[in-house]
Protein backbone atom coordinates (compact mmCIF):
# COMPACT_ATOMS: atom_id res chain seq x y z
CA UNK A 1 0.00 0.00 0.00
CA UNK A 2 2.78 2.46 0.95
CA UNK A 3 4.59 2.31 -2.40
CA UNK A 4 0.97 1.97 -4.33
CA UNK A 5 -0.29 4.41 -2.57
CA UNK A 6 -4.09 5.76 -2.44
CA UNK A 7 -3.67 6.03 -6.68
CA UNK A 8 -3.46 2.07 -6.15
CA UNK A 9 -5.80 1.89 -3.35
CA UNK A 10 -8.48 3.09 -5.50
CA UNK A 11 -7.89 1.37 -8.54
CA UNK A 12 -8.02 -1.84 -6.46
CA UNK A 13 -11.19 -1.20 -4.97
CA UNK A 14 -12.93 -0.19 -8.40
CA UNK A 15 -11.82 -3.42 -9.72
CA UNK A 16 -12.37 -5.32 -7.09
CA UNK A 17 -16.21 -3.94 -7.23
CA UNK A 18 -16.24 -4.81 -10.50
CA UNK A 19 -15.67 -7.66 -10.12
CA UNK A 20 -17.89 -8.43 -7.24
CA UNK A 21 -21.11 -7.11 -9.34
CA UNK A 22 -19.53 -9.70 -12.40
CA UNK A 23 -19.93 -12.15 -9.65
CA UNK A 24 -23.43 -11.31 -9.33
CA UNK A 25 -25.12 -10.62 -12.48
CA UNK A 26 -23.39 -13.76 -13.58
CA UNK A 27 -24.54 -15.70 -10.78
CA UNK A 28 -28.44 -14.18 -11.62
CA UNK A 29 -27.43 -15.44 -15.59
CA UNK A 30 -26.47 -18.86 -14.57
CA UNK A 31 -29.07 -19.81 -11.88
CA UNK A 32 -31.94 -18.00 -11.39
CA UNK A 33 -32.56 -16.91 -14.71
CA UNK A 34 -33.12 -20.82 -16.09
CA UNK A 35 -35.90 -20.84 -13.53
CA UNK A 36 -37.77 -17.95 -14.59
CA UNK A 37 -37.45 -18.80 -18.21
CA UNK A 38 -40.62 -20.59 -18.82
CA UNK A 39 -42.83 -18.37 -16.27
CA UNK A 40 -41.35 -14.34 -17.55
CA UNK A 41 -39.46 -14.94 -20.79
CA UNK A 42 -39.72 -11.21 -21.07
CA UNK A 43 -37.91 -10.68 -18.11
CA UNK A 44 -35.07 -12.87 -19.02
CA UNK A 45 -35.04 -11.95 -22.69
CA UNK A 46 -34.93 -7.79 -21.36
CA UNK A 47 -31.85 -9.13 -18.61
CA UNK A 48 -30.07 -10.37 -21.42
CA UNK A 49 -30.46 -7.60 -23.58
CA UNK A 50 -28.80 -5.32 -21.32
CA UNK A 51 -25.22 -6.67 -22.07
CA UNK A 52 -26.05 -7.06 -25.85
CA UNK A 53 -27.11 -3.72 -26.00
CA UNK A 54 -30.91 -5.09 -27.18
CA UNK A 55 -33.96 -2.67 -25.35
CA UNK A 56 -35.55 -4.44 -23.43
CA UNK A 57 -39.68 -4.37 -22.86
CA UNK A 58 -39.80 -4.90 -19.33
CA UNK A 59 -38.98 -2.22 -16.84
CA UNK A 60 -36.20 -3.92 -14.96
CA UNK A 61 -35.08 -0.40 -13.04
CA UNK A 62 -31.36 0.41 -12.43
CA UNK A 63 -30.40 -2.71 -13.62
CA UNK A 64 -29.73 -1.70 -17.63
CA UNK A 65 -27.54 1.40 -15.68
CA UNK A 66 -25.82 -0.91 -13.35
CA UNK A 67 -23.88 -2.78 -16.59
CA UNK A 68 -21.91 0.50 -17.76
CA UNK A 69 -21.22 1.45 -14.48
CA UNK A 70 -19.25 -2.03 -14.05
CA UNK A 71 -17.59 -1.54 -17.30
CA UNK A 72 -16.49 2.14 -16.11
CA UNK A 73 -15.43 0.36 -13.19
CA UNK A 74 -13.43 -2.55 -15.08
CA UNK A 75 -11.65 0.45 -17.34
CA UNK A 76 -10.76 3.10 -14.73
CA UNK A 77 -10.13 0.52 -11.59
CA UNK A 78 -7.45 -1.64 -14.53
CA UNK A 79 -5.96 1.69 -15.42
CA UNK A 80 -5.29 3.27 -12.42
CA UNK A 81 -4.25 -0.29 -10.73
CA UNK A 82 -1.86 -0.78 -13.71
CA UNK A 83 -0.10 2.36 -13.37
CA UNK A 84 0.31 2.70 -9.23
CA UNK A 85 1.41 -0.88 -9.47
CA UNK A 86 4.10 0.09 -12.39
CA UNK A 87 4.94 3.52 -10.50
CA UNK A 88 5.90 1.08 -7.38
CA UNK A 89 7.77 -0.83 -8.65
CA UNK A 90 7.43 -3.81 -6.99
CA UNK A 91 5.68 -6.10 -9.15
CA UNK A 92 6.71 -7.20 -12.60
CA UNK A 93 6.68 -3.75 -14.49
CA UNK A 94 5.51 -5.53 -17.67
CA UNK A 95 2.38 -7.32 -16.09
CA UNK A 96 1.54 -3.84 -14.57
CA UNK A 97 1.48 -2.25 -17.87
CA UNK A 98 -0.31 -4.92 -19.60
CA UNK A 99 -2.77 -5.07 -16.75
CA UNK A 100 -3.18 -1.17 -17.63
CA UNK A 101 -3.45 -1.66 -21.46
CA UNK A 102 -6.15 -4.83 -21.34
CA UNK A 103 -8.32 -2.81 -18.93
CA UNK A 104 -8.60 0.47 -21.28
CA UNK A 105 -8.35 -1.72 -24.82
CA UNK A 106 -11.58 -3.11 -23.88
CA UNK A 107 -13.12 0.24 -25.06
CA UNK A 108 -12.18 -1.31 -28.70
CA UNK A 109 -14.87 -3.78 -28.12
CA UNK A 110 -17.77 -1.81 -29.87
CA UNK A 111 -15.40 -2.24 -33.15
CA UNK A 112 -15.09 -5.69 -32.95
CA UNK A 113 -18.30 -8.70 -33.58
CA UNK A 114 -19.62 -9.78 -30.45
CA UNK A 115 -18.12 -13.39 -30.59
CA UNK A 116 -14.65 -11.63 -31.42
CA UNK A 117 -14.58 -9.10 -28.72
CA UNK A 118 -14.12 -11.87 -25.86
CA UNK A 119 -10.37 -11.78 -27.26
CA UNK A 120 -10.19 -8.73 -25.78
CA UNK A 121 -10.34 -10.22 -22.02
CA UNK A 122 -6.88 -12.52 -22.69
CA UNK A 123 -4.49 -9.95 -22.20
CA UNK A 124 -6.43 -8.71 -18.84
CA UNK A 125 -6.32 -13.04 -18.02
CA UNK A 126 -2.62 -13.00 -18.62
CA UNK A 127 -2.01 -9.72 -16.64
CA UNK A 128 -3.61 -10.91 -13.26
CA UNK A 129 -2.06 -14.24 -13.79
CA UNK A 130 1.30 -12.47 -14.64
CA UNK A 131 0.62 -10.03 -11.44
CA UNK A 132 -0.74 -13.45 -9.23
CA UNK A 133 2.17 -15.64 -9.90
CA UNK A 134 4.76 -12.37 -8.89
CA UNK A 135 2.66 -12.16 -5.76
CA UNK A 136 2.82 -15.79 -4.47
CA UNK A 137 6.76 -16.47 -5.67
CA UNK A 138 9.46 -14.77 -4.27
CA UNK A 139 9.75 -12.08 -6.95
CA UNK A 140 10.42 -8.90 -5.12
CA UNK A 141 12.94 -10.71 -2.53
CA UNK A 142 16.29 -10.20 -4.13
CA UNK A 143 18.15 -9.75 -0.32
CA UNK A 144 16.53 -8.69 3.02
CA UNK A 145 18.85 -7.01 5.62
CA UNK A 146 18.68 -8.19 9.07
CA UNK A 147 19.17 -6.74 12.93
CA UNK A 148 22.64 -7.29 14.02
CA UNK A 149 23.09 -10.55 15.89
CA UNK A 150 19.49 -11.80 15.07
CA UNK A 151 19.45 -14.04 11.84
CA UNK A 152 16.05 -14.66 12.45
CA UNK A 153 14.33 -11.59 12.07
CA UNK A 154 13.70 -9.51 8.94
CA UNK A 155 14.16 -5.30 9.03
CA UNK A 156 12.93 -5.28 5.69
CA UNK A 157 12.07 -6.28 2.50
CA UNK A 158 14.37 -4.54 -0.66
CA UNK A 159 12.39 -3.54 -4.00
CA UNK A 160 12.74 -5.55 -6.93
CA UNK A 161 14.29 -3.35 -9.73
Amino acid sequence: MKEAGWLGLAGFLMLSLFWIATTAFTFAEAFILPLLATDAPEFVEGYLGIFSGVASEVNLGTLPAAAPLAGGLYILGGLLLGIATLRAGILPRWAAGLLAFASVSTLASSLLPHPLDRILAVPMGIALAWLGYALWSDWPVKASTTLPGRRDVQLRQSRAE
